[in-house]
């Protein structure tokens, strides 16, 4: 029998913080899609405009630049954080990466230990940023 007043399982905070933490791993996929696609749109865009500027490109590669841009702000907005800013802030470590990833494949220059050992680091702070335990 239980003592009268005591709290089963650690009462309604607790049981709030599971269902919290349950929500998080179910949009764990899901953000990390984003967020991937997000780098991908972001640095294409990016690059449009150093392929113009600093390659010669035509001014053509402008407006599949800014396309891939607006996609980039759209899909930050899917992301399931609960502030724009630590949506932000996770998203950097995976530009970085993303960015490592785009040095190689597109611009055929293969990361070193440096950029690898940076972009595990990044990484790492953003899984902390995303999936750290919070207060409600």
């Amino acid at each position: 029998m239980q003592a009268q007043g005591s709290k089963p399982h650690g009462g309604f905070a607790a049981a709030a913080g599971r269902v919290v933490a349950q929500k998080r791993r179910a949009h764990m996929p899901t953000t990390i899609l984003v967020y991937l696609a997000a780098a991908l749109a972001e640095i294409a865009g990016c690059f449009s405009f150093w392929a113009w500027l600093r390659l010669g490109r035509s001014a053509w590669w402008l407006g599949p630049g800014m396309v891939g841009l607006a996609v980039f702000a759209w899909l930050l907005t899917l992301a399931p954080a609960s502030a724009a800013g630590r949506a932000y802030a996770a998203y950097g470590g995976i530009y970085i990466v993303m960015s490592l990833v785009w040095l190689w494949g597109a611009e055929g220059h293969r990361p070193d230990r440096w950029d690898i050992a940076g972009g595990a680091i990044c990484l790492a702070g953003a899984a902390i940023i995303l999936w750290g335990p919070r207060g409600s």
